[in-house]
């Protein structure tokens, strides 16, 4: 197994563990990325400036990475576009539907103990398993 299959999730999943208990120790705010934007986009006062530092510092971690180890976000898209556009579509509707993303429920609410949170994860991880499984079964041609 290479080194860096195993080494660079860790390292990914410890800072965002740490990034999420930060924000919440220091200014009691869940890390769900869903809420972030969303708040970002539909503004409350006082409650904007650390909405968009984090906004500001996703696209540039995602840009130094880019730079630094561009293999990292090298992926290859197959299929038509309109499976990735409804998929996105899909993932937006459902973090309205259940009120929050993989990073709110699965990172910090699970880690909170959240009943809510348990059940948001478990449902969003069948139902991507279920996807995965029915893409497989169909050879993708769904």
């Amino acid at each position: 197994m290479d080194l860096n299959q195993f080494l660079l999730p860790l390292i990914g999943g410890a800072i965002i563990g740490f990034s999420a208990s930060l924000l919440l120790l220091m200014n009691g705010r869940i890390f769900g990325i869903s809420g972030i934007l969303g708040g970002a986009l539909l503004p409350s006062k006082g409650d904007t400036a650390w909405r968009f530092a984090a906004l500001v510092g996703f696209l540039a971690a995602g840009f130094l990475l880019t730079v630094i180890y561009p293999e990292a976000l090298a992926i290859k898209a197959e299929g038509p576009v309109g499976r990735y556009v409804a998929a996105g579509l899909l993932v937006g509707f459902g973090t309205q539907l259940g009120s929050g993303c993989t990073s709110g429920h699965g990172v910090c609410g699970i880690s909170r103990l959240s009943p809510r949170s348990i059940a948001a994860t478990l449902t969003f991880m069948t139902a991507g398993a279920a996807t995965v499984a029915l893409m497989r079964l169909f050879g993708g041609a769904l």
